[in-house]
């Protein structure tokens, strides 16, 4: 079966961020809820709502609010239903029957509960209703969380969860996990254990919750907030929720229920309006004192308000030079937290495969997808060691787990196959999804054809390169461009064509701007426009190769990455991509041909009134704002991509879908032509851009240096001292880059922009 329009019932939080998601996929798709006008405010709330449930405002259009009460019979267009309404087992039951009286044959529904197992639901319901019935657990927010926890029953059609699991995958971007009908399935089973775990034992061992959360952080590869500031995200009412529900379900003798007390700080702070971010603050607050924001922490013991510090843990220095391992066997007391919880949960993991999912790889998964591990829990095993855990346990008298007991790692590589313990004691591959591609599967097998300390270039086969960066958050140096340099001759010579692509968290952040502060303090102006040439003419030749190069970026592509992708002759995108010229940020304009390409995407685009001033004044607007597209959609509205770019939804599929894309136009690939003849009006332009600039200023809106950078970049979108006249060529508008950013870059301000940036990550106002 084919999904082509889909329906949503509830429209709360996680019914109207699926409906969201939907349309985010191209389909029509109808909300409704019972409380009258509740799906139109939703909504209208989405399009005002940060982060952006949509990818673009034209999604919205796909969305049809209703009332259940009146609209109930459209939803018989729909091939498949979402239920998204309050975790009541009674009142899901009821709305079942009322959809089971209205849907079409053969259409899919599901529902998004969180903890309630699918038997539970299905129980008195008819045969048809039970062979098309699902639950398809999403995690929040929809559009940005990838898992999907699918959970079938005996009953349901094959045909129906293929047809889900594939949209899901390759039209929502899913990683969907097949999960067993066990009360709160993969991901929360684990995750809420988890934290209710950390709480328990932060308040056990007398911790702050800044100590508990640098500990429970990065260190163990989880994100920064932790679990007191993950709790502050997601609302502290969820944990009593949570409690009730699986407590309710689950065996006495299961650790969460033997594990999951009451926390009476908790309650009272759920009961005083305090569940986080979403209300009166959480276990952390912003307060607001003399027009500074202070932040503040909640003393475990007594749940007042106190200044938030930053603790200095010696645990934490040494699982840096130690890893995970050397973090639970700290004998502080922050290391005796971290081995109180996370020995409980990775334990816990291992006892519950296979009861709640088949395979190691995909318990990880949900893992790694529903809660932002960078490591599932028996990844993090095989880094802390089994035996070695195993060991301790045993020594402190505790069960160990069968799966730990085996002594085993529980990934191996084999013949350059990723295998994965099974409950036999056996290994088998990690299979990955039809038509998946992952380029750290493929390095198992590879040498690459060039590498330094910033970049790799890899064979992908069919006569396909790939050019990864390698660098620390993929930020781009002069080896980068060496490398990058020597890989165009190479590939001209051997392959097809070349993508541009790596697996990092984000595509790149850009120049090394450590690197550029250090030359400034030593005066190396001379290297440091060496270097700026150096990029101008290695993306030059990229975009002039004799082969097709295909940019493949996902997560942020910001300034020198955001210019090397405008230079390849096509791009396929993850869905989430975030691009931008941001160099006004660091008081300086781009310079690696950034300027050139931006103008001249608008100066080619027919939509536009004729004459370059509307073109200049767009891409001026979009550089001095340092405009940051919030989705591959938006890319697109912003002429970062054009329209024969492609947009990949699933990360897994980015670089087999960027191979095909490539194969296909290395087929008949010619280099582009020269661009036609450049003519742009001079101090004109300039004058008027400039006026712009001072009105901004004078209602407060720009900074003195804000005009100054302005003035730099109108003099490159301008054409410099020119007229309307005399034609100018790309190598003009790259001297008038160069001259731009060699000015700012030697400026006081921007110096201290740059500082500032290294220093916080923010850009500073001056």
């Amino acid at each position: 079966m084919e999904i082509r329009q889909a329906a949503v019932v509830g429209a709360g939080v996680m019914g109207a961020g699926i409906a969201a998601h939907l349309a985010n996929a191209g389909i029509p798709v109808r909300l409704l809820d019972i409380v009258p006008g509740a799906a139109a405010q939703a909504v209208a709330r989405m399009l005002a709502a940060e982060p952006a449930p949509f990818m673009s405002a034209s999604a919205a259009r796909l969305v049809t609010p209703g009332d259940l009460a009146v609209d109930l019979h459209r939803l018989a267009d729909a091939d498949w239903i979402v239920e998204a309404i309050v975790e009541e087992p009674k009142a899901k039951c009821h709305l079942y029957e009322q959809l089971e009286a209205v849907r079409r044959e053969g259409s899919v529904v599901s529902s998004n509960t969180s903890t309630i197992p699918l038997a539970y639901l299905t129980q008195g319901l008819p045969e048809r209703f039970r062979r098309d019935f699902l639950i398809t657990h999403f995690f929040n927010p929809p559009r940005y969380m990838r898992l999907l926890e699918l959970v079938a029953g005996p009953a349901t059609r094959a045909e129906a969860v293929e047809a889900v699991r594939a949209f899901a995958d390759r039209r929502l971007g899913k990683g969907v996990v097949l999960a067993k009908d066990t009360p709160g399935f993969i991901a929360n089973r684990i995750g809420g254990f988890w934290l209710v775990t950390a709480i328990r034992e932060a308040i056990a061992h007398g911790l702050t919750v800044e100590e508990a959360d640098a500990v429970m952080g990065a260190p163990l590869g989880i994100p920064k907030t932790g679990v007191f500031g993950l709790l502050d995200l997601v609302g502290l009412d969820l944990i009593p929720k949570v409690a009730a529900s699986l407590g309710g379900l689950l065996p006495p003798e299961d650790r969460f229920r033997r594990g999951a007390a009451s926390f009476p700080l908790v309650e009272r702070m759920v009961a005083e309006g305090r569940t986080g971010r979403k209300g009166k603050g959480g276990f952390y607050r912003l307060r607001a004192e003399n027009g500074t924001k202070i932040k503040e922490g909640v003393d475990l013991a007594t749940g007042a308000y106190r200044p938030s510090e930053r603790p200095k843990l010696e645990s934490v220095a040494a699982a840096k030079a130690g890893g995970p391992q050397a973090l639970l066997a700290h004998p502080d007391r922050t290391g005796r937290f971290a081995w109180a919880v996370m020995s409980e949960t990775l334990a816990y993991a291992a006892e519950l495969v296979p009861a709640v999912c088949d395979t190691v790889a995909g318990v990880d998964e949900a893992m790694r997808l529903g809660y932002n591990w960078r490591y599932g829990p028996f990844e993090l095993i095989d880094r802390v060691g089994a035996g070695w855990i195993a060991e301790r346990l045993r020594a402190e008298g505790r069960p160990v787990p069968p799966l730990l007991e085996l002594g085993k790692p529980f990934y191996r590589v084999e013949a350059g196959r990723l295998e994965q313990l099974d409950t036999e004691g056996s290994y088998r591959p990690v299979e990955r999804p039809a038509g998946v591609v992952r380029l750290a599967d493929l390095k198992r097998t590879a040498e690459p054809l060039l590498r330094n300390g910033s970049a790799a270039l890899w064979d992908i086969g069919d006569g396909v390169a790939c050019f990864e960066f390698t660098s620390k958050m993929n930020a781009l140096d002069a080896d980068t461009l060496d490398l990058l340099a020597r890989s165009i001759p190479l590939v001209a010579e051997r392959l097809k064509a070349m993508v541009i692509h790596n697996e990092g968290e984000n595509f790149s952040v850009g120049a090394n701007l450590g690197l550029a502060l250090f030359a400034l303090n030593v005066g190396l102006w001379q290297e440091l426009e060496g270097l700026v040439a150096k990029g101008q003419e290695v993306y030059r030749a990229l975009k002039y190769a004799p082969f097709p190069v295909v940019g493949a970026p996902s997560g942020m592509a910001l300034g020198g990455g955001c210019e090397i992708l405008l230079h390849c002759t096509a791009i396929q995108a993850h869905a989430e991509t975030y691009m931008g010229l941001v160099e006004t940020g660091a008081g300086i304009v781009p310079a690696w041909g950034g300027c050139k390409e931006l103008l001249l995407r608008h100066l080619a685009d027919e939509r536009r009134p004729k004459g370059p001033m509307p073109a200049i004044s767009s891409a001026f607007e979009q550089i001095a704002l340092a405009k940051v597209s919030r989705s591959a959609a938006e890319a697109r509205e912003h002429r970062f991509l054009r329209s024969r770019d492609g947009i990949t939804m699933n990360r897994d599929r980015l670089l087999a879908d960027a191979k095909a894309l490539a194969l296909r136009l290395a087929a008949d690939h010619r280099p582009p032509a020269l661009p036609a003849e450049i003519r742009l009006p001079g101090p004109t332009a300039k004058v008027a851009l400039g006026l712009v600039v001072d009105g901004f200023a004078r209602l407060g809106k720009a900074t003195p240096h804000d005009v100054t950078v302005a003035s730099a970049l109108a003099d490159v979108l301008s054409g410099g001292e020119t007229d309307i006249t005399e034609p100018l060529s790309e190598a003009d508008l790259l001297a008038l880059e160069r001259r731009g950013f060699m000015r700012l870059v030697r400026h006081p301000a921007s110096i201290a922009r740059i500082e500032h940036l290294l220093e916080t990550g923010k850009p500073l106002r001056n």
